[in-house]
């Protein structure tokens, strides 16, 4: 099917410091040109009536390949996590790849070690080849440090970076929540929070060793968050992330066993949220990610410390992001960088900026029409989103993948 060349006009161009006044015409399912001067014949033009334009939303670490939830959130490629699987061998890579095209593209992680059990490499080239964008540890680190600096030097030597979870698995083993006077209160095992740094710790001596680049996917207390900027200081090749969650929610929603805000890693303490927040603002947090990990009644409506952890994150994403921007934390080009531009980098696509030659993966954003989230009411193969009930400014209207409207 040929595409018609396509203007999207009248918008407010996320290109710059701040959105700006201007027009985008796409051809050949690339940008072809911001503000053109000429018009090709036969293009089709959309009036954007001053609406935000944006490069799709990348979404870094998702569990589940969930359509309709990252259509309404205006993500337009996603990062699925080895997990399910798990994706350990090319074949299963190669099918995963295949699985939302046309209109939303999955780029699988590969697993970094067999059957994600940490003890022995899988084989990370054969699923490079099969497509695969980068490794990660899955849902929990690897504890043998012998097999975690090779799986970095060899993923280095691959030019892929390696995703990282951050939690050590001697204090966490068995807790369910953050040590802290809700976990008392409610009489739950718990862990200290500085099972997190503890762990980057750890893994930023085998990058410092191997030179090799990672990305920690969730980094959620101040001290983990002191020795990422310590070594992003240092020049080392260190990126981390974060969900909306650990930004705005602490401890404290897990109160009346709330198992949607039962998360990996658990909420943490205001102080170390408060941390998170500044991270955000000062440019120590990378990536904002949904964490998206739907799950249904069976494994949600459960006592606190059986539940699973994980949420239903990606129609939250964007407009949860905005909260960042009217707070004045970060701005609109800053927020498009932690959702799109950097895990685009990461993942070496072609994609996540309004650029002439990037593909025309695009999003119009009314960033201040109001709306409640509703659990019940989700596009999400689940609704367990620990924001239910809250209200929220923003919402992608439109969106193309590769030039072609799939919204």
């Amino acid at each position: 099917m040929e595409l018609k060349p396509l203007l999207i006009a009248n918008a407010q161009l996320i290109d710059g410091d701040k959105p700006r006044p201007g027009s985008l015409l796409v051809a050949d399912g690339r940008i072809a040109a911001l503000d053109p001067t000429e018009i090709p014949d036969g293009t089709e033009t959309v009036d954007a009536k001053g609406q935000w334009l944006a490069p799709g939303i990348i979404d870094l670490g998702v569990f589940a390949t969930d359509k309709p939830a990252f259509h309404f959130g205006g993500i337009t490629r996603a990062a699925l996590m080895p997990d399910a699987g798990p994706l350990d061998h090319p074949g299963l890579v190669e099918r995963a790849a295949k699985g939302g095209k046309p209109d939303l593209w999955v780029h699988p992680l590969a697993a970094a070690t067999k059957g994600l059990a940490g003890k022995e490499l899988a084989e990370i080239g054969l699923m490079k080849s099969a497509g695969a964008r980068a490794v990660a540890t899955g849902r929990s680190r690897i504890a043998d440090s012998g097999v975690m600096r090779r799986v970095l030097a060899y993923a280095a030597s691959l030019g892929l970076v390696t995703i990282i979870h951050a939690e050590d698995e001697g204090l966490t083993a068995g807790a369910v929540a953050t040590d802290g006077e809700m976990a008392t209160r409610l009489g739950l095992a718990s862990a200290p929070a500085i099972a997190e740094a503890i762990a980057i710790a750890r893994d930023l001596a085998l990058v410092e060793e191997t030179g090799a680049p990672v990305h920690f996917r969730q980094v959620t207390t101040a001290r983990g968050l002191d020795l990422i900027r310590a070594a992003k200081a240092k020049g080392l090749p260190v990126l981390c992330g974060i969900t909306p969650a650990h930004l705005f929610l602490s401890d404290t929603a897990i109160g009346d066993f709330r198992t949607f805000a039962r998360l990996s890693p658990p909420l943490r303490s205001e102080d170390d949220r408060q941390a998170c927040l500044a991270a955000a603002a000062d440019g120590t947090i990378d990536v904002l990610s949904s964490g998206h990990d739907p799950r249904g009644p069976e494994d949600k409506r459960l006592p606190f410390a059986e539940a699973l952890p994980g949420m239903a994150g990606a129609e939250t994403l964007l407009a949860l992001g905005l909260n960042l921007v009217r707070d004045g934390l970060v701005t609109p080009s800053r927020l498009f960088d932690m959702l799109a531009a950097t895990p685009a980098c990461l993942l070496g696509l072609d994609a996540g900026r309004l650029k002439v030659g990037m593909e025309a993966d695009l999003i119009l954003i009314d960033d201040g029409t109001p709306w409640q989230v509703d659990a019940k009411k989700m596009a999400a193969y689940a609704g367990n989103t620990p924001f239910d009930g809250m209200p929220v400014q923003g919402r992608a209207t439109a969106m193309w993948k590769g030039g072609l409207r799939i919204r």
